[in-house]
């Protein structure tokens, strides 16, 4: 068995740290939220509104924040390229599986009465 130099990501600490403060944040306006009750609804939820905002901000600057909108932005250019199927052929398919669907259930209606038959009408009529 080989022993393998695992070395720790740099940045690890960072990022958490400021994941967590971003959190914070982000419980922070909600706490602003509950506690300012004598405050108009406006207020209380601009106030939390701001507080997310700024957590969002916060949390986009840490690696994995970054990682995640390049996760976001390749998912979107990836979204462009499908070939989305046309009116006709998605009315089509969904006939088609509504049909199996209806086609199977009269198939499990039919084995189950089968079942039931055999097991009221024939294993239990049975006198010994």
């Amino acid at each position: 068995m080989t022993k393998q130099n695992v070395q720790p990501e740099k940045g690890k600490s960072a990022d958490a740290a400021i994941v967590t403060l971003a959190v914070l944040i982000a419980a922070g306006g909600v706490a602003a939220f509950t506690f300012l009750s004598d405050q108009t609804l406006t207020i209380r939820v601009l106030a939390m509104l701001g507080a997310f905002v700024v957590a969002i901000a916060v949390a986009a600057f840490s690696p994995s924040g970054k990682r995640f909108i390049a996760f976001g932005r390749d998912s979107y250019d990836e979204l462009r390229r499908v070939v989305w199927p046309t009116r006709k052929e998605t009315v089509n398919t969904t006939g088609i599986v509504m049909a199996f669907v209806v086609a199977v259930a009269f198939y499990l209606f039919f084995v189950d009465k089968l079942i039931e038959w055999g097991l009221y009408d024939g294993l239990l009529r049975i006198t010994f």
